[in-house]
Order: structure tokens, then C-alpha cells, then sequence
């Protein structure tokens, strides 16, 4: 009697974890995604740990939360899981300020960003 079941985002062999109000650059975020773009989990967890970068901190956590969403809310293998999609956008800016000679002011932005991660599973070829 009540509501229809809404449909899926990502297809039956995917998972997917989104991060929102990072505090740093879309730019930034989107080198350290890149990394990991297209490895399987395991090795992408080990360059995230690694990893000289702030924010990788943060990717790898939302990394374990699409893994987790995986096997739990979707019943797939851990093993066979790829990373398909990692990709940043944009989120608000604050603006802030400073004051500079001769009474100007001297603008800052401080940017947030947000990442969305898809996992996959792939069947491997014997």
C-alpha cells in the first residue's frame, strides 16, 4: 500500500559513497583522486595510506565507506571490487578578508569541495 521502492543510482555490481564540506580545493581533491582511479580497492587503499597529501586522510575513509556499502547493503565481493568512478565537485566558498595598505581589502576564499566514489565488481579472467 505505501510508496514504491525509489530506484537504484548505480547498477547491481556497484556501490557508492559520497563525502560533502571537504576542506580544501576541488583541484587539490581531484589530484589525489585521480590516484586511485581505476585500481583495484586494495592497492588504492595502500597508495591512500601512503600518501604524503592531507586530504587523503579523508579519501581513504570515504574509499573503506563505499567498500563497506559494497559488501553489506549490496552483498558483493570485496576481492573483485575496482574503483570505477572517483570525481570532485565543488561545494560552497566562504569569503573572507584582510586588510591590506591605503584601506583596500584583500579577498580570501576558502573553498570546499565534495567527492563522490563508485566501487565495481569485475569478475577476474583465469
Amino acid at each position: 500500500m505505501g510508496k514504491e521502492k525509489n530506484p537504484r543510482r548505480v547498477a547491481d555490481d556497484e556501490a557508492m559513497a559520497k563525502l560533502r564540506m571537504l576542506k580544501t580545493s576541488p583541484q587539490k581533491l581531484n589530484l589525489v583522486a585521480a590516484m586511485i582511479r581505476g585500481k583495484k580497492v586494495e592497492k588504492a587503499l595502500s597508495d591512500l595510506t601512503f600518501s604524503k597529501k592531507r586530504i587523503a586522510i579523508d579519501v581513504r575513509k570515504c574509499l573503506q565507506s563505499a567498500i563497506a556499502n559494497a559488501e553489506n547493503n549490496h552483498n558483493l565481493d570485496v576481492d573483485e571490487l575496482i574503483v570505477a568512478e572517483a570525481y570532485v565537485g565543488k561545494n560552497l566558498t566562504m569569503k573572507r578578508g584582510r586588510p591590506r595598505a591605503r584601506g583596500r581589502f584583500g579577498r580570501i576564499t576558502k573553498p570546499f569541495a565534495e567527492l563522490t566514489i563508485k566501487v565495481r565488481q569485475v569478475e577476474e579472467q583465469a
